[in-house]
């Protein structure tokens, strides 16, 4: 009876070892997801550095719009989407084109189900210019794999306001609560029917992952978990 118990943990343990090494060796493509001051582009830089993946950022430096954009929200959003919505999709086609595992900062999707969805709901983008938008969304998505993850930090606007004025960013000092509670709003609602591929929804009001240690290896065990365990989703 002790000899098939011992058999028995063997044979676990090389199915375990099995699945964790042909996981470990495919391809993963997880991207993090969440509003302004969440914490994505932190947390795209640990997954990166504890994976060794390749990390996209959003291109926020080097944006020719966003400075006009928190000026005039009205004349510049159309612009600033467009200009988002082209970026994200040439890193995509990157990613899928890549034989490395890939974290990217923020998802193709939150550009028009967030922040395009958001300003055109304060009249801060035509329905002209919405709907242009939203076809040529459409149309560049479908040509697209979604992540095999999706890490949505889910985080308080206080949360969101302590991280913005953290990073003291000239341009994001004209940022209103408002329009943080909104796109908070819209980030529920996405998220709550967000269906194509698995999801691990973080609450950040809860953890510090830049700081505190236990933190960080707490996201990393849990994406570890979905991606490399025995029966990851």
């Amino acid at each position: 009876m002790l000899g098939s118990n011992l058999e028995s943990d063997r044979s676990l343990s090389v199915i375990l070892t099995f699945h964790s090494l042909v996981g470990a060796n495919k391809k993963k493509y997880v991207s993090v997801a969440g509003n302004i001051g969440a914490g994505k582009s932190s947390l795209t830089q640990i997954l990166s550095d504890y994976f060794k993946w390749e990390a996209f950022f959003e291109r926020v430096d080097d944006n020719p719009y966003l400075i006009d954009f928190y000026g005039d929200m009205h004349r510049w959003s159309f612009n600033l989407q467009v200009f988002f919505l082209s970026s994200r999709f040439n890193h995509q086609r990157i990613i899928e084109e890549s034989p490395h595992s890939v974290v990217q900062d923020r998802s193709i999707y939150e550009d028009a189900e967030i922040f395009a969805r958001n300003l055109h709901e304060m009249g801060l983008m035509s329905d002209r210019d919405f709907e242009n938008y939203t076809d040529l969304f459409q149309i560049m998505t479908s040509y697209l794999q979604a992540p095999h993850l999706l890490v949505y930090l889910k985080a308080s606007v206080p949360t969101l306001v302590g991280h913005i004025q953290d990073r003291g960013r000239d341009y994001e000092s004209t940022i209103r609560i408002e329009y943080l509670e909104r796109l908070n709003r819209h980030y529920e609602r996405w998220i709550d029917n967000y269906d194509l591929g698995p999801k691990i929804i973080i609450d950040v009001d809860e953890m510090d992952f830049v700081n505190v240690q236990e933190d960080k290896m707490e996201i990393i065990s849990q994406i570890e978990s979905r991606l490399f365990g025995l029966f990851p989703e």
